[in-house]
């Protein structure tokens, strides 16, 4: 057992190094020299490295912001973190997740090799969300065992493929090739906003072909106008807050100066992030064909969310402040209908509401980016608090997930096991 934990948790826990080992096997497939076969391992090790260190300067940023956003404006509710229900749920289910999430590689594996959805989902961290909804949902619903494992890899197995497929039709129109697909457990905001997006947009009329003037022709730089558009966003909530509120993250340095100086490292995080992306791209690509050749004919590797975000910059920040925007709208208005007020997620508005924010331009164009995302917003906040009932029984009083996929399976799976037990 403490073998299965080392490789459950220690190899393919760590999306690096399962997404290394991968590009290796496709590159001894391809019969690479042992020169070749090093030199992709470690780039592609590398590349995620560097996309993961761009992610943790942007979490940081944010987690700066989410908190003098509350507390400037007074806000009290639910948080959604999946990663503490992850920690609780591991104290007592930690061998049935892992298993869960083993079951669910091997399911998928599986049907992408018998069937034609040949996409292999290569997020760690998001089939350890998805294992751990369906170990604690299923255990909730009076499953034990052997019976919870098997349900639950099933389940998250399929859903490795189903999101992916759902999702590539507006993938492939966003990237112009089939070379990778989207493995993020937030799918189903996408197609939510991708909707809205098509109804109310105009897709000739796209987020990066903004025509500015010349006086502002420096905002055509994407980072310079990220940076115009985050300092008021980090300013606004600071002054709100007040320099005491600030002061613990601050070490002496003004407050205002400190929260200026986080939404430039916000943009620095974007940067890294973008980095990473563009060399884990040119190496997980071509290894991966290796894989396609000779395991699972014509495989596609579903990679997280950012492998997106160079093909459409401006959307992922219209998309990031629209889904805000929603979500602050969401949690004024579900209360007065009796449900929990559930407090913006600052990480999950922009990784997912920007990765929603490209969804809605492909389909809809600025307007669509817009107005999607506004309902993205209202969209992801409505789903954790129907499903906060559920988790209430296993003790999460404060929490709730926050991926909507993740989400959705723990809503439909656990009310069908409540009507048959």
């Amino acid at each position: 057992m403490s073998f299965l934990h080392f490789i459950v948790n220690d190899v393919l826990g760590q999306a690096s190094i399962l997404i290394s080992l991968i590009a290796m096997i496709g590159l001894i497939a391809l019969k690479k020299s042992p020169g070749q076969i090093i030199t992709g391992t470690l780039k592609t090790l590398l590349g995620f490295l560097v996309l993961l260190s761009g992610a943790s300067i942007i979490v940081n940023a944010l987690t700066f912001l989410g908190e003098i956003f509350q507390k400037g404006f007074h806000m009290r509710g639910i948080v959604t973190d999946v990663g503490s229900i992850a920690g609780i749920a591991q104290q007592t289910l930690g061998r049935e997740t892992a298993l869960i999430m083993v079951l669910a590689f091997i399911v998928n594996i599986l049907i992408a090799r018998f069937t034609r959805y040949k996409y292999i989902f290569l997020t760690g961290q998001a089939s350890l969300w998805m294992a751990t909804v369906c170990s604690v949902i299923g255990y909730m619903g009076g499953l034990r065992g052997t019976e919870l494992i098997v349900t639950g890899g099933v389940i998250a197995g399929v859903m490795a493929v189903a999101m992916p497929v759902l999702a590539q039709p507006i993938v492939r129109k966003i990237t112009g090739s089939d070379d990778f697909a989207l493995g993020h457990f937030c799918t189903i905001g996408y197609i939510v906003q991708a909707g809205v997006a098509k109804v109310t947009g105009n897709v000739n009329k796209s987020t990066e072909d903004l025509e500015l003037p010349q006086a502002l022709s420096f905002l055509q730089d994407t980072y310079l106008s990220m940076m115009v558009v985050m300092i008021p966003i980090y300013l606004i909530p600071a002054i709100a807050a007040g320099p005491e509120v600030v002061a613990p993250y601050a070490n002496s340095v003004n407050y205002l100066v400190y929260s200026f100086l986080q939404s430039v490292q916000f943009v620095v995080g974007v940067y890294v992030l973008l980095a990473g992306v563009r060399l884990l791209l040119a190496e997980i690509v071509p290894a991966f064909r290796g894989i396609a050749l000779r395991i699972v004919p014509n495989a596609i590797p579903a990679l997280d969310c950012p492998v997106l975000f160079p093909y459409a910059p401006n959307a992922v920040i219209i998309g990031f402040i629209s889904t805000t925007l929603g979500s602050v709208i969401g949690m004024f208005l579900f209360p007065s209908i009796g449900l929990a007020m559930i407090l913006p997620g600052m990480l999950t508005n922009f990784f997912a509401g920007g990765t929603a924010g490209i969804f809605g331009n492909a389909v809809g164009g600025r307007r669509g980016a817009i107005i999607g995302g506004i309902f993205h917003g209202l969209f992801i906040t409505l789903l954790p608090a129907l499903l906060l009932p559920l988790l209430g029984k296993f003790g999460f009083s404060n929490v709730t997930f926050s991926d909507s996929d993740v989400i959705s399976v723990g809503l439909v799976f656990g009310h069908f096991l409540n009507f048959f037990h």
